[in-house]
């Protein structure tokens, strides 16, 4: 449950539902398996899994919510394959080549066909809404995923204003500052793993792991002009993980020190031991969250809200 990557949002407008009328609209949209000719299926379940009914959770004030995405597995290879005999079978019967348009409607049926047959695989989406703080966090590896999460809220309560949250310094710019010798941050120690990038068009791009990112093989791309789109840090001795220059958090990862704490909290069985760690994981959260906005100069409230 512990989540592993973050994208962070700012509610424009103050949610008003409780976790109960939440749950009662997350039902009209919740998940409902692939059809047979449908390439995929979005819906809402509950955090829980199967241990829980509710579509919300709710701890320290914080509403967890989870989307199930079950998508048709359908190999590339596949279905050149089926197109390819198709079309050679029609051209030899016709006498003639088809057309580009007449080789799209024999994909198209190809599709409509191997579709019913295919395996699915499936993928889910945490997140939690933070009503008292305006903010919405979810667990995900890119923008795409986590905005195809908003858009199903969206799309469930009809509206839902929310902007990605921004800073009034670039990320990139404090990182690189850090990484050229500017003081680091009070509470955050740069790590051993990197990523610096040209700013020019088709710069060039270096990745580094597991190296002392102070060495001067480092700091002659810095002095080059490279700026730090990615930094591996740790806070507080409490958690690691990748700060980005879009303000997304990779690999994040909670170290011993609240791991053991919720180690030490009594747990009766999964759905306790669950409530317990999102409990722990917001606090953390809480106080982690706005000491990155105020490393990076404070929030840039001066976005319009979507939704």
């Amino acid at each position: 449950m512990w989540f592993r990557n973050l994208c962070l949002y700012r509610l424009t407008k103050t949610f008003e539902l409780s976790p109960e009328q939440l749950h009662e609209q997350l039902i009209q949209k919740s998940f409902q398996p692939c059809a047979a000719i449908a390439p995929f299926s979005y819906g809402w379940i509950s955090p829980l899994g199967r241990n829980g009914k509710q579509l919300t959770h709710v701890a320290n004030s914080n509403i967890m919510v989870c989307a199930r995405k079950e998508e048709k597995v359908l190999p590339p290879a596949v279905i050149r394959e089926f197109v390819a005999e198709k079309v050679e079978a029609i051209e030899q019967d016709q006498g003639r080549s088809l057309r580009r348009k007449e080789r799209k409607e024999i994909r198209n049926e190809v599709l409509l066909d191997l579709l019913p047959r295919a395996f699915t695989h499936s993928s889910y989406t945490y997140a939690y809404l933070s009503p008292h703080e305006n903010m919405l966090v979810v667990d995900a590896t890119s923008a795409t995923r986590a905005e195809d999460l908003i858009r199903h809220l969206r799309e469930t309560l009809g509206s839902f204003p929310v902007i990605p949250l921004t800073t009034n310094t670039a990320p990139s710019n404090v990182l690189t500052g850090w990484l050229s010798g500017q003081n680091v941050a009070p509470d955050f120690i740069i790590s051993d793993q990197c990523e610096l990038r040209d700013p020019k068009k088709e710069g060039g791009v270096v990745r580094c792991s597991r190296q002392d990112l102070f060495a001067d093989e480092i700091q002659s791309h810095l002095k080059a002009g490279k700026q730090v789109t990615r930094l591996a840090t740790e806070w507080r001795e409490r958690l690691s993980c990748i700060l980005s220059e879009d303000l997304t958090i990779k690999r994040l990862k909670f170290l011993d020190v609240v791991l053991d704490a919720a180690q030490e909290q009594e747990a009766e069985d999964e759905a306790a031991r669950f409530d317990a760690d999102f409990a722990l994981m917001t606090l953390e959260l809480s106080r982690f969250i706005p000491a990155l906005i105020e490393v990076f100069g404070g929030e840039n409230d001066t976005a319009s809200p979507c939704g």
